[in-house]
């Protein structure tokens, strides 16, 4: 039994850390949450509405996806490969392009004025709302750029099952940016009667969470690599169609909360993204169990040997 769980204690640290030497992302990313954060009390107290276009929901939501945003990319950055010269340029205009965009909305809603498509404000409110148009390709560039990265990258990777979940989400980044454009190019939201491009948007996005935290947890596990890349690629390809079928959803400008097909499919693909994390976990806290067991067993040992 002591020699099982010796064979299973887990291995050397990486040398490249996930953060390590992105404290100016991080709080970039940071800052996203304490905005949000104001916002809401400000929410508790007033509402959320500002005539005669600003919706502080709006804020408080914008603001709290792109931190959560910019901390995803601040946490794999070291990841990419990146010379020093080109990843200084990266986070320059990451952060420039995420401050921007934390200002134009909250200061724009706070004045009762649509930070995008405004219908109401002056020609200076247009102009700043076309700017942040601007902005926005400037961060679906920026997120191309680490795609590309990380789609050449060549084994041997030091964690080839995060630079695999990795390259999924930039997938389903990619299907995010192309629907923040199509948002532009709508100067909407909404497609027909029903169809909401933002939840499309949202959860393209959110795979920066989704597809890689189970990669990062399947790192730690020692169970067969057969059985860990299944999993990231079971759960990373559901997650993929889901995104696909709501997608399609959307374009028929129908909601994606309706009990219909495609709907119900996304659903169904869904859950088994989920069933593929839960697994990870349950991976996880078993090998936390057995390394627990081994420092009571080295205890105990040292005890009998005294």
């Amino acid at each position: 039994m002591l020699k099982f769980l010796k064979a299973n204690v887990k291995e050397g640290v990486p040398s490249v850390k996930l953060f390590e030497g992105e404290q100016a992302l991080v709080i970039t990313g940071l800052i996203g949450f304490i905005l949000s954060a104001g916002i809401a009390i400000f929410i508790f107290f007033n509402g959320h509405a500002i005539a005669p276009e600003g919706n502080m929901r709006d804020a408080f939501s914008f603001n709290a996806a792109i931190g959560m945003f910019i901390l995803s990319i601040a946490a794999i950055m070291p990841l990419a490969g990146f010379g020093s010269r080109k990843r200084k340029t990266v986070r320059f205009f990451l952060i420039i392009a995420t401050m921007y965009s934390y200002a134009i909305e909250t200061i724009q809603n706070f004045r009762g004025i649509n930070p995008r498509f405004s219908r109401e404000g002056t020609v200076v409110d247009i102009g700043a709302g076309m700017l942040f148009g601007v902005i926005s390709l400037v961060l679906v560039t920026l997120a191309i750029v680490l795609m590309i990265q990380f789609l050449k990258m060549k084994p041997p990777y030091e964690q080839p099952l995060l630079i695999q979940g990795i390259r999924y989400a930039f997938l389903s980044v990619f299907a995010a940016n192309m629907a923040g454009i199509w948002m532009i190019l709508l100067q909407d939201r909404l497609t027909q009667d029903g169809g909401n491009i933002i939840i499309l948007h949202g959860l393209g996005f959110h795979a920066l969470q989704t597809l890689i935290l189970p990669a990062w947890l399947l790192e730690k596990v020692h169970v067969q690599d057969r059985l860990k890349k299944w999993l990231i690629q079971t759960g990373s390809m559901a997650w993929m169609l889901s995104i696909l079928l709501i997608g399609i959803q959307t374009a028929l400008g129908q909601t994606v909360f309706e009990l219909t097909l495609l709907p119900i499919l996304a659903g169904l693909l869904l859950l088994i993204w989920f069933g593929t994390v839960m697994v990870s976990c349950g991976l996880l806290m078993k090998q936390l169990r057995i390394e627990i067991q081994i420092t009571i067993t080295k205890k105990e040992l040292v005890k009998t040997k005294s």
